[in-house]
């Protein structure tokens, strides 16, 4: 029998799982092919990254719960909620590899964009559903904004370098 804050914990947790493996990406390209780009004076400095996505990743996972909890389930009522939840995460995650991995930053955006756009669509299927989940994702949307504008700063200010 599954204990009953299980499916909390698991969902919760999720997130973090391609967080943590996109840090050892970051983690190895800060030092030596990041630090070599230039940057904008407003970008938060680095080591505020971790605890905010650390913070973000905690808030959306718990959200996600909520839905689950809310429809009952993985079922047909739930497949819009957490369907278009799975796909924004997939995005999130696949933003680390594309730009401190491949070292992609004009696509990098394209994904941040894309990732905002779901999450966005995420946000509104969840206020139908359970406005807390929804309001967890509020500052993951504004750190979104944030993240699209430093990328693409970053993008314009170093087009002839990479």
């Amino acid at each position: 029998m599954v204990p009953t804050w299980a499916p909390a914990v698991g969902f919760t947790i999720l997130p973090h799982v391609g967080g943590f493996l996109g840090s050892t990406i970051t983690r190895r390209e800060i030092p030596t092919w990041y630090n070599s780009l230039r940057k904008p004076s407003w970008q938060p400095p680095n080591w505020m990254f971790a605890p905010v996505w650390g913070t973000l990743y905690t808030s959306m996972g718990y959200g996600s719960y909520l839905v689950w909890k809310e429809l009952g389930g993985f079922n047909e009522e739930s497949l819009v909620p957490l369907g278009l939840y799975g796909g924004q995460l997939a995005l999130n995650w696949a933003w680390t590899p594309i730009f401190f991995g491949a070292h992609r930053i004009g696509w990098g955006l394209v994904n941040l964009l894309l990732t905002t756009g779901s999450a966005t669509a995420t946000t509104v299927v969840w206020y139908h559903v359970n406005r807390t989940a929804a309001y967890l994702m509020y500052p993951y949307l504004a750190w979104l904004a944030l993240a699209s504008a430093l990328n693409y700063r970053i993008w314009k200010d170093n087009k002839k370098q990479h």
